[in-house]
């Protein structure tokens, strides 16, 4: 079983930057893959960015390329989401995700773990 906490969120104004970490513990695998899932107020859940946790591919929504970096480091179990040229439209919950496999999936189903969600919030 893993366990997933996120932290890093709050508020800014557009054009600014926050860095989301999510930290894992509990069981690991050998084969694993990590994402940041976002959900708007009224708005479906939807990708943001995902990372092998062994390989390092990484997968980013157009939405957020040139903007967003998903990175990790192993040593402490922990996942990161830099996010720059913040806009309001970024404005959600943020969730951390992982699950078994060797390749990034880009669906909510895909992944069987989740944290709580943090809470990013961009003024105009």
């Amino acid at each position: 079983q893993v366990q997933l906490v996120e932290s890093g969120g709050g508020l800014v104004q557009a054009g600014g930057s926050l860095r989301l970490s999510c930290a894992a513990s509990g069981r690991t695998f050998s084969s694993y893959f990590m994402g940041w899932f976002r959900q708007a107020p009224g708005k479906e859940r939807e990708i943001v960015a995902a990372i092998t946790w062994n390989g390092g591919n990484t997968y980013y929504a157009d939405f957020v390329k040139g903007r967003f970096t998903i990175s990790r480091d192993n040593a402490k179990n922990t996942v990161y989401l830099q996010m720059n040229s913040l806009k309001p439209e970024d404005t959600a919950v943020y969730y951390c995700a992982a699950a078994r496999g060797v390749r990034v999936g880009l669906q909510g189903a895909e992944y069987e773990y989740w944290g709580q969600g943090t809470q990013v919030t961009v003024s105009s």
